[in-house]
């Protein structure tokens, strides 16, 4: 047994023993930093002879300990491997000896049960003793007067990112307002229930259930934006860390996933410049891979691809030898600025203008391509040699793989190597379920493991480029970062846009989401998966937790049990069991971490005892039938065996993305991206966060990614329709953060406040659609929803229209969010909630009940010749009819409205204003709709005249001839004065 009371080393989670004299070991006087001998030991051999905290150098008599901790290392075997400072958060590797291995029977084994069993006693005892010294070296930090004396080795060592808390000043009034706003709207209503209004006590009462749920609404998405944060990170000590001259670089390597389906529909020539952008990215090439998913098995893109590999060899020194950004070529020449500016080299003109004739010529080809595949032959395609295209048929093909650049030998016009280029299409065979992008997502995790194997996955969709060329390093920062990065599922970058008009009628860069809410979600557990821009950790797709995962003890299983009973379900068994069965998954990813931590851990292992292990802990049931691919998900630091045979890596790609792989598997369930909804993203990134992950939020000053976004209101409308109607999904599925995930009580209360805003947002179209009409059949009836006002009631309503604009006010001043993005996002607030998520709702259940699935197209990314050209089309769909009755509904209202107030005198006039206010508080936010139906020069589609004269020539007869909204009595005395004056 080790020796309680020990401090652990901060480096391999060890305890850092005791020196010669017996007292505590301790390398460093200045700070106390926790290290070991050991440690201390490579770290003097690499020429590092500073504190990694302070950066005060060792003194003599830490190495001369040191010196002889080496000669003993030299002398003795260790049964123990120590992680080494690579910047990878690997789980922490227990010290178990194998030299009295012995085997028993399949069933019930001793000597892996007490494996099992003493790598969970010692990770609960580090987990404790590395906790307590985190805290400690957070408290310590180092003096600013000794921060400008730093040498090169201790700046290396300084922390890659750091956490940048908003000021005092911003945070504590934005969070004194929240808490008066919900103090005000109790107040507001406990009077609007207490004060009904008799003469239209059904209106009255449809607006306070809507108004409630807007509360609640705004409650779900306001909280978890209570500890809002900004971080920073220093790419040169990364640099200063692991790219020292003369070693190894020691930077992570990085698969790339780039997945298109249609190239008819998603140009050929947007997904080439995204992945040029990859093959020239600021990283080195042998740790760069990229891997293209053709979901659509077409030939176009095939071809497309290798024409992209051809010029990527032109293209990717020219980047690399005038840094230039974007290295998108097609925005890169497209850009509307000074191309010479930082541009010092003679050459640059000329080598500029030699690359954009190039380019044009390789877009020539490119368009030839797309041009001859707009007719595709009888008897289909035929490839070069004259064999048939496997993917002719879509829908029944074999997997395909080809590797266009990398380990081939391909190297660019300089004579440099470039970073692998890897085509995949998985096989597609009638009768198997796909999945979609997510599918194909998993397809690519299992394909990459097997090839390259990089520790890090980022993807990107196939319309979004690389825009940064430092971005992978930025990410880096915090994933390779020790004390950061080893429980961090996956940083998130925020979505940039090109092609958006300046107005952004239809907030189609989403600015109050990426720069509001995601910056709050950074402050508590982390910001959700949004489908693109995203770095992985590899461990975290797998389904494994972090090594900082608490340990589930029967108590607080048991409390989890009953809390989420009492709160959710009242005791129902179904519920329980399905938190059982939660926490006996947890259990069994627990013993699969243990099973990768023994088998790490064990020097001289053969292959008995490794198959020994894997059928043991049943991987196989895990990951599928690949031992190849088993093996890979047992390196933690990524990379394949130097022995592998490339041809045989080929074939074991090749079936690790056949279509029936991944069946009885975990697969979709537990591991990978996850399925059950069209927004997998979601979904993914909250399993991991269930089970103790958080994830980090990355915005560089030059935005790292950019896409392009359909602007037009039909394709904008459609978007969001898909992404509701994959909430409505999540929310309907066993998923749902209502009830899902209490069992191991790792996901913060906050965080889930946020999921469960993201999967209820639809239906707040319902009373948003009640309540948008209400204004128009007040003005029509003579009715309202409030009573008259009293002096407190007055009182009230100025407090809580104060406290909304001082929230929104607030918000702009932390975020940097300007007023026109605020106001464009509340008015497409609107517009979605009365078309898009009220289809999204009904479809959803429908999908549920009937089992009606609907088929979604994907978004047309190419825009006209005309800049902004695709702004002004209109595209008639059923999704534009409730927003376009609502708005014709109000304005009929106000014309009614206000011929009834002349008619009725100066006292009617007071009444009216309210009424109207409403009335234009809708026409307002509904007037960007307004404006898209108009298109062009205000030229309205003849559909669109149609709908409105008809709709305006029923309210209007309604109102006027047969007027429904006037008691009898009333209609006999407008009756009797018409006799009296002869009419």
């Amino acid at each position: 047994m080790m020796e309680s009371g020990l401090p652990m080393c901060s480096t391999c989670g060890e305890q850092v023993g005791l020196s010669a004299n017996g007292e505590v070991f301790v390398a460093c006087q200045e700070c106390n930093y926790p290290i070991c001998q050991h440690c201390l030991d490579y770290e003097i051999k690499e020429g590092r002879n500073a504190c990694i905290r302070c950066g005060t150098p060792y003194n003599d008599d830490s190495k001369a300990v040191a010196d002889v901790g080496a000669e003993q290392i030299g002398n003795h075997t260790p049964i123990a491997l120590h992680a080494q400072d690579r910047g990878i958060h690997a789980r922490t590797i227990s010290t178990v000896s194998t030299v009295d291995s012995e085997y028993l029977d399949d069933s019930g084994n001793p000597i892996w049960k007490n494996r099992v069993e003493s790598w969970k006693d010692k990770k609960n005892k580090k987990k404790r003793a590395a906790t307590k010294e985190r805290k400690e070296a957070q408290s310590t930090q180092v003096p600013p007067e000794q921060q400008g004396e730093l040498t090169p080795e201790s700046e290396a060592a300084q922390p890659l990112s750091q956490v940048v808390p908003l000021p005092k000043s911003q945070l504590t009034p934005y969070r004194i307002v929240i808490i008066m706003r919900l103090i005000i709207l109790c107040l507001f209503f406990q009077y609007r229930v207490t004060h009904p209004v008799d003469s239209a006590f059904g209106l009255w009462l449809t607006s306070v259930i809507c108004e409630i749920w807007f509360a609640f609404s705004w409650v779900l998405d306001q909280f978890p934006k209570w500890s809002p944060i900004n971080r920073l990170t220093y790419i040169d000590r990364l640099s200063a860390r692991y790219e020292r001259e003369g070693e190894p670089c020691q930077l992570a390597a990085v698969d790339f996933f780039v997945s298109t389906v249609d190239p008819l529909k998603e140009p050929p020539l947007i997904t080439a410049n995204t992945v040029l952008s990859i093959l020239a990215v600021d990283y080195p090439v042998d740790k760069v891979s990229c891997y293209v998913s053709d979901d659509g098995a077409a030939m176009l893109t095939f071809e497309s691809l290798a024409e992209t590999a051809e010029f990527a060899r032109k293209w990717v020194p020219f980047c690399k030898k005038f840094s230039i950004e974007p290295r998108a070529p097609e925005f890169y020449f497209s850009q509307k600025i000074d191309y010479l500016k930082d541009k010092i080299q003679p050459s640059f003109v000329k080598e500029r203008r030699a690359m954009k004739r190039d380019y044009e010529e390789y877009k020539v080809r490119i368009n030839a391509l797309v041009a001859k595949a707009q007719k595709t032959p009888d008897e289909g395609w035929t490839m070069a040699d004259g064999t048939p295209w496997p993917g002719n048929n879509t829908r029944d093909h074999p997997g395909m793989i080809q590797v266009f650049l990398g380990n081939t030998g391909a190297h660019d016009m300089d004579g440099n190597e470039l970073p692998r280029l890897v085509y995949v299409s998985r096989e597609k065979r009638p009768g198997y379920q796909h999945h979609k992008k997510a599918g194909a997502e998993n397809a690519l995790v299992r394909v990459s493991a097997v090839l390259t194997n990089a520790p890090y996955i980022l993807n990107l969709d196939c319309d979004h480029y690389v825009n940064n060329s430092k971005a992978i390093r930025e990410a880096m920062c915090f994933l390779m970062d020790p004390e950061v990065g080893r429980d961090v599922c996956y940083v998130q970058f925020p979505q940039r846009f090109d092609g958006i008009d300046k107005s952004d009628r239809y907030a189609n860069r989403n600015t109050v989401f990426f720069d509001v809410n995601m910056k709050g979600l950074d402050g508590i557990q982390g910001p959700v998966y949004v489908g693109t821009g995203c770095v992985f950790n590899r461990q975290a797709l797998y389904g494994y937790g972090p090594s900082s995962l608490p340990t589930l003890t029967k108590n607080s299983s048991s409390c989890s049990w009953l809390g989420s009973s009492c709160c959710c379900c009242r005791g129902k068994k179904p519920t329980k069991e399905k938190d059982l069965s939660e926490v006996y998954r947890d259990a069994k990813r627990e013993d699969l971490n243990a099973a990768i931590f023994n088998l790490r851990e064990i020097e001289s292992y053969d292959e008995h005892e490794r198959s020994l292990l894997i059928s043991q802990m049943s991987f196989e049931k895990t990951f599928g039938l690949s031992s190849v691919f088993i093996e890979s998900t047992m390196m933690e630091n990524g990379g394949v065996a130097e022995s592998a045979n490339p041809s045989t890596l080929i074939k074991e790609a090749i079936h690790v993305i056949s279509c029936g792989y991944e069946e009885k598997t975990a697969w979709g369930k537990e591991i990978g991206w996850i399925y059950g909804s069209v927004t997998e993203d979601i979904l993914t990134g909250f399993k991991m966060h269930c089970r103790g992950w958080r994830s980090l939020y990355c915005m560089p000053l030059r935005p790292a990614f950019k896409g392009s976004a359909p602007i037009n209101l039909s394709d904008r409308l459609h978007q969001v329709l898909r992404w509701a109607l994959g909430s409505v999904e999540i929310f309907l599925s066993r998923h749902c953060p209502l009830w899902y995930g209490f069992g191991g009580g790792r996901l913060k209360w906050l965080q889930r406040l946020a999921y469960i805003n993201t999967i209820v947002y639809p239906f707040t179209s319902l009373p948003l659609v009640a309540y948008c009409s209400l204004p128009a059949i007040c003005l029509l009836t003579g009715k309202f929803i409030i009573p008259t006002l009293s002096n407190l009631a007055s009182v009230l309503f100025l407090g809580l229209f104060l406290s909304i604009i001082l929230t929104s006010v607030l918000e702009l001043r932390w975020s940097g969010v300007s007023i026109e993005a605020l106001w464009r996002n509340e008015q497409f607030w609107v517009i979605g909630g009365v078309s898009a998520h009220l289809f999204a709702v009904f479809q959803g259940f429908l999908k549920m009940l009937a089992g009606l699935d609907t088929n979604f197209t994907v978004t047309a990314k190419a825009a006209d010749d005309t800049e902004f050209g695709d702004l002004y089309i209109i595209k008639w769909t059923t999704v534009l009819i409730p927003p376009t009755t609502i708005l014709i509904m109000n304005l009929v209202g106000v014309v009614a409205g206000f011929s009834d107030a002349l008619n009725s005198g100066y006292e009617a006039w007071g009444p009216l204003f309210g009424k109207v206010f409403f009335a234009f508080w809708v026409i307002l936010h509904l007037y960007p709709f307004l404006k898209g139906l108009m298109g062009r020069q205000n030229r309205t589609p003849t559909i669109v005249v149609l709908w409105s004269v008809l709709l305006a020539s029923v309210f209007s007869l309604v109102w006027v001839k047969i007027n429904p909204f006037v008691s009898t009595d009333d209609a006999s005395v407008v009756a009797q004065s018409c006799i009296a004056i002869d009419c």
